[in-house]
């Protein structure tokens, strides 16, 4: 089979997985108008055709999913064949497709992503932000970062850092004209800035003291779904904000905000990075890995 067949039924895979050209073009590097040619291509080749297109959707025909059905455990095969080859390489080389939270993404940015490619020129980096959970191997990602307590059972799990922790801070100007909130309760009685979450639920404040765990639906002027437009509301004095404290500190060094119920916050287990246990694990993926257990061995600075 020649390589652009291979790419071809990569191309038909990735289509049938994600069900828009947009997402799926994203996951092959390439452009929507790209794949659509792509995937002409095998149809007039095969004289079948394989996807129902409409505006809206796109969906495999009865053809197109028993050929999706047969060849993906192949392919999947082929895969795994060529990592298993390139980990050899002293120096590894090719794309690492991860997934990750926006905040997780600025904590790692840095000082992992960075310093990976410094290390590895021949590497690449497709990074994808985005809050809500995925599936990152039903979406075609190498690994994915996010929160110890959000992973899949299923998966393999290395830390990436220190234990986190969130606070509630405001700006000096509000808490001068607004009591301090002494206990959890007393939010109701504050303007908030609430989070929404990536699933589009409203997200309700968790506190937790000495075993007394509280939940508050906190009520404000604003209802916002980036950590920087919370942070830039809550210096502009707007109300009381729930944010992580590596995103913080340096407002809170430089007095611009205030923490309260610093006592209802402790800290809790921090980000890891995620891959499956049921591959082989590329080359790159492996120097990522290397790369994270080193900078916990020996922290810079």
């Amino acid at each position: 089979m020649s390589r652009s067949a291979l790419s071809d039924f990569e191309a038909v895979i990735a289509l049938a997985r994600h069900g828009r050209f947009r997402a799926a073009a994203t996951e092959l590097g390439m452009s929507p108008s790209a794949l659509s040619h792509a995937i002409s291509a095998v149809e007039a080749r095969l004289a079948l055709r394989l996807f129902n297109r409409t505006t809206r959707s796109v969906s495999l025909t009865a053809a197109g999913e028993q050929l999706v059905n047969r060849i993906s455990p192949a392919l999947a095969e082929i895969r795994d064949a060529v990592d298993a080859a390139n980990s050899h390489r002293e120096t590894p080389i090719g794309t690492l497709r991860l997934n990750s939270s926006v905040g997780a993404a600025r904590q790692i940015m840095q000082p992992i992503v960075f310093e990976y490619l410094r290390r590895y020129p021949q590497m690449k980096i497709d990074l994808v932000t985005e809050d809500k959970l995925i599936d990152i191997v039903v979406d075609g990602f190498d690994a994915g970062i996010r929160l110890v307590e959000t992973l899949p059972r299923d998966m393999i799990a290395v830390p990436l850092g220190p234990e986190q922790r969130m606070v509630v801070v405001a700006s000096p100007a509000y808490l001068a004209e607004n009591p301090p909130p002494r206990s959890p309760a007393d939010l109701l009685a504050h303007r908030c800035i609430r989070s929404r979450m990536g699933s589009g639920a409203i997200w309700r404040w968790e506190f937790e003291r000495r075993g007394e765990r509280v939940v508050v639906d906190v009520q404000g002027p604003l209802t916002l779904d980036e950590t920087g437009l919370m942070l830039e509301a809550a210096r502009a004095g707007f109300g009381l904000s729930y944010l992580g404290e590596w995103s913080v500190a340096a407002d809170l060094a430089s007095g611009r905000l205030l923490r309260v119920l610093d006592d209802w916050t402790p800290p809790f287990p921090g980000l890891c990075l995620y891959y499956p246990g049921r591959r082989h694990v590329p080359a790159g993926l492996r120097a990522l890995i290397d790369l994270i257990k080193e900078r916990r061995a020996h922290p810079p600075g």
